[in-house]
């Protein structure tokens, strides 16, 4: 099926149609903004939720009956709340937000679009940022040296040594491309640097001596950009595919999402944090399932809620699987925009446009209408982490020990536990190792409570199981929270005056969000207390969360590795999936940043709060958690340093960086000169041989299962981010290019490279692929001559025979980081399809726009109710003629004998806009058609 060439829209400052007559103007102290005032619409506007007025607006104020129509504007208006969303709209942010990681193979990209339309007869100057863009780099520092004062400079200079290359290629990608700002390396992380410094709240644009004035609203490049969704901001993460698309002016088609209302009432408990409130929010909403839903939090609980606990509830809405977690402006709001040193004309601005829509909110707004309701008392949360594997798996503080034990049942195989004495084991609280306070330990449990001796540092001990080896402050959930982070500051100074240490086999780390957080740490008198305990600043970025937390120690390492031993990590972090954190480390718990402390104290996760001490003072007397625990008058008392100063210093020279940066070489011109020999940046061959037209589609025949997989496969699955292994395809392929194990770096880092981002594809160490059963990692098996392969060898081998791949999968297909590689690599694999039961919405998306299939099982259908095996061949029928949303397929696998299975399956390409990219081979080529038409 060919289709017409595609239109691509460029951005609009405001309404050529204006047919509801909303636009009109607002008076702020003195200057005038034209605006698309709501209640002119009058009840079908004022009822929406607050985040559905946002996207009204945005509606309102780029209709011009082309793009967007006033049939979009009247669907949203008809809004069904119990309706299933099946009425779609096109929507464009105000601004675009990139992290190194994705940011990197972004302008990767624009730079390759430029070299095609240069090849095509085209202005290559045509290819640039439409919207404004801001990249801020927060993914590449990694963890190397800790535990003292030199930690942040060597880890510095590390990073520009290993990172060079992509740095100098992001400074030419700032000079060469029009509406694009970078804030260099050891800044902050970007969602904090976006919270703290760059949203608006309320957009701002001049033309022809006119101002608009309307909602900041943001798509960015990670999963976690909702978290300026608590400043009442609407954004969201997307693949940096839709990204580079929103960034040239390509709206995002959506489907009007259902919105479910989050009521919060009453206060925490002393002891409580805002991260037991994210970790108890993301249980209730992962059950009640809420993929592809906005969640708007509402009630008299959020007066309660300080802007940085509401920020970090809205971090986390990936993780409990919504698309946005909003809060909306109110006078906190406005108070944090004070606090952080914005303008007061822009603080005056907010509130006047804010009251004058009708999405600010007071104590007596009446509640909108929703999809449906859940509810929580604040008074009931209570100290958590969540693990050890998925942030949705709360544990009660209270019941860690008897928790981690029933976890280690499943780590440890042993095929001669009995199961009944292992429940008496963890009730009545048998240990593994010398390190936690009871001795109970039946005889027959072996390898549950096998010891490994260790020196580290001179100091000795003794790992097992369950030993924490990382400690870390880390990542955006939390290090915005001044709350938190202070308090994990007073409990290290009591533990201090208590004669604690932290356990010599911890690594411990301090990665701020930014450097006002040091700066208050340091005038709060805290600073010097957590660098006693060994958590001293190693960078300012997301380290241990994106899986840069570094070797461990030697003798640690060589600990675990002997003893095969399932060792822990706690962190302050948003995501613990398998072979995420450390290639070593089995079992990854999320708690607040005092809690880090804490269990960096007690070394192990059999803790128990009540009754087991964190360690002994010199006189040999017991410390418990409650005896250095932070008070509420402690932490408020910390919190006076906080103040709008700190903020105004430290980002008024956020953009400058250090003489690192500054040192820099800059290349010049407006197409990057590639360079053949680099490791990090390469020409990617997505528009190789594209031509002005697409090729009619075609369905997919004699197909072969590359990975035959079961549920809650993440992105990190598909596409890791962290270490790469030398014997992997990716560390032989950098191997024979000369670089040494040493100077691999991550994967994230390698992002640039598609040589290396393809053979790290379905390459986690942690994968199980059922093709191989028994054996993790990136494995498979090639049919069929049943020899077993490296993924990435068997599908060059499949390549050279001309065979398709298809992938299948069970639930939740993809969940995790919105990782456009985890779909490039499916790609340049040789995937043409995926079949799986459910998928996590960044995924698919990401599928679609690099022009792979997904495709869904019918309703109760599965790989294992429908007997596949994955060693069958697969046909897919329906592709070529008359492709439509959600349009049924027909799949028939055959196995060896000629026996042939037939089934339906979804082709999840769920809006018009999906068919158009799906038949032009990706969202790229669309938008590089339409620039060049």
């Amino acid at each position: 099926m060919e289709r017409a060439r595609p239109t691509v829209y460029l951005p609009r400052m405001a309404s050529a149609a204006n047919t509801f007559g909303t636009r009109t103007t607002l008076d702020v102290a003195g200057a005038r903004f034209a605006i698309h005032r709501l209640d002119v619409l009058g009840e079908r506007a004022t009822r929406l939720p607050i985040s559905l007025k946002v996207l009204l607006e945005n509606l309102l104020r780029l209709e011009d009956g082309r793009r967007v129509t006033r049939q979009h504007v009247e669907a949203l208006l008809a809004w069904d709340p119990k309706r299933l969303p099946d009425r779609e709209i096109p929507f464009m942010p105000a601004r675009v937000l990139l992290q190194d990681f994705t940011g990197v193979p972004a302008v990767v990209d624009l730079a390759a679009m430029r070299d095609a339309v240069r090849r095509m007869g085209g202005d290559p100057k045509r290819i640039n940022p439409l919207q404004p863009a801001d990249l801020v780099i927060d993914h590449s520092v990694q963890v190397d040296a800790f535990g003292s004062p030199a930690a942040f400079r060597t880890n510095v200079e590390l990073e520009f040594e290993r990172n060079r290359e992509r740095y100098a290629f992001l400074r030419w990608g700032q000079r060469a491309f029009r509406n694009f700002r970078v804030v260099p390396p050891d800044t902050g992380i970007v969602h904090q640097v976006n919270l703290e410094y760059l949203a608006p709240v309320v957009f701002r644009q001049g033309s022809n001596g006119e101002q608009l004035a309307y909602p900041d609203t943001v798509l960015g490049t990670d999963s976690h950009t909702t978290m300026v969704n608590g400043l009442g901001v609407v954004g969201w993460g997307v693949g940096g595919i839709e990204a580079e698309a929103a960034m040239l002016g390509q709206p995002t088609v959506m489907l009007i999402p259902q919105v479910v209302g989050f009521r919060l009432h009453g206060a925490l408990a002393p002891g409580a944090t805002a991260t037991d409130v994210v970790l108890t929010v993301t249980e209730m909403l992962r059950k009640k399932g809420v993929v592809g839903k906005f969640v708007e939090f509402y009630g008299p609980g959020l007066a309660s809620l300080a802007l940085a606990d509401r920020a970090t509830i809205a971090n986390m809405a990936p993780e409990y699987g919504a698309t946005i977690g909003f809060f909306p402006i109110d006078d906190e709001t406005l108070a944090y925009l004070r606090l952080t040193g914005r303008d007061p004309a822009v603080v005056e601005l907010v509130e006047a446009y804010a009251r004058a829509q009708g999405i600010f909110r007071t104590a007596s707004t009446p509640d909108p209408i929703y999809s449906d309701r859940v509810e929580l008392d604040l008074g009931r949360v209570e100290p958590s982490l969540a693990g050890p594997r998925r942030p949705q798996d709360r544990v009660p503080l209270r019941d860690m020990r008897s928790a981690w034990r029933r976890s280690l049942v499943e780590f440890v195989k042993d095929g001669t536990l009995d199961t009944r004495t292992v429940e008496r084991w963890v009730a009545e609280g048998g240990t593994p190792g010398p390190t936690a306070a009871t001795t109970f330990r039946p005889p027959d449990l072996g390898e549950l409570c096998k010891t490994v001796p260790v020196e580290v540092n001179g100091q000795q001990g003794e790992l097992g199981h369950g030993a924490v080896v990382i400690a870390a402050i880390t990542s955006c959930t939390n290090t915005s929270n001044p709350s938190v982070m202070l308090g994990a500051g007073i409990l290290a100074r009591k533990a201090v005056a208590r004669g604690l240490r932290v356990r010599p086999w911890v690594k411990t780390s301090l990665a701020p969000g930014s450097k006002v957080v040091t700066r208050y740490l340091q005038e709060a008198g805290l600073l010097a207390d957590l660098e006693r305990l060994g958590f001293h600043v190693v960078g300012y970025g997301c380290t241990t969360c994106i899986g840069n937390s570094g070797p461990l120690p030697e003798p640690v390492a060589a600990a675990v590795k002997k003893g095969e031993l399932v060792a822990a990590a706690v962190l302050s972090g948003n995501r613990n999936f398998e072979g995420r954190i450390n290639a070593l480390v089995r079992a990854n718990y999320l708690a607040s940043p005092p809690l880090v402390v804490a269990f960096a104290l007690a070394g192990t996760m059999h803790f128990d709060p009540e009754h087991d001490p964190l360690g002994t003072d010199p006189q040999g007397r017991p410390v418990f958690l409650r005896d250095v625990w932070p008070s509420p008058e402690e932490t408020r008392a910390a919190m006076q340093v906080v103040g709008a100063r700190l903020f105004r210093e430290e980002y008024s020279r956020v953009t400058e960086g250090d003489e690192h940066w500054r040192s820099l070489p800059v290349p010049e011109g407006e197409l990057y000169a590639w360079d053949s020999t680099s490791t990090y940046i390469k020409s990617p061959p997505f528009f190789e041989g594209m031509s002005a037209r697409p090729k009619p589609l075609t369905d997919i025949r004699g197909a072969q299962v590359l990975a035959l997989l079961g549920d809650s496969i993440t992105t990190d699955h598909i596409s890791p981010a962290g270490s790469i292994q030398p014997d992997s395809p990716a560390g032989r392929y950098l191997i024979a290019q000369g670089v040494a194990a040493k100077d691999f770096n991550s994967y994230g880092a390698r992002r640039g490279n598609h040589e290396v981002m393809l053979r790290g594809t379905f390459a986690n160490i942690r994968l199980r692929n059922r093709l191989v059963p028994g054996v993790e990692g990136g494995w498979t098996v090639h049919q069929p001559s049943g020899e077993r392969l490296a993924i990435y060898d068997a599908a060059m081998r499949y390549r050279d025979e001309g065979v398709s791949l298809v992938v299948i999968a069970g639930k939740e297909y993809g969940t995790g980081s919105s990782r456009d590689w985890a779909a490039k690599g499916t790609l340049l694999l040789g995937v043409r399809a995926v079949i799986a039961e459910s998928y996590e919405r960044f995924h698919r998306s990401n599928l679609v726009g690099m022009g792979v299939m997904p495709l869904e099982f019918e309703a109760g259908q599965s790989a294992v109710s429908l007997g596949l095996t994955g060693t069958e061949i697969y046909d897919i029928e329906g592709l070529a003629e008359n492709l439509a949303p959600q349009k049924r397929l027909m799949v028939r696998a055959r196995d060896q004998s000629g026996r042939e299975k037939t089934f339906t399956a979804i082709a999840r390409v769920d809006t018009p806009d999906d068919v158009a990219y799906y038949s032009h081979g990706g969202l790229l080529p669309y938008v590089l058609r339409g620039m060049i038409a």
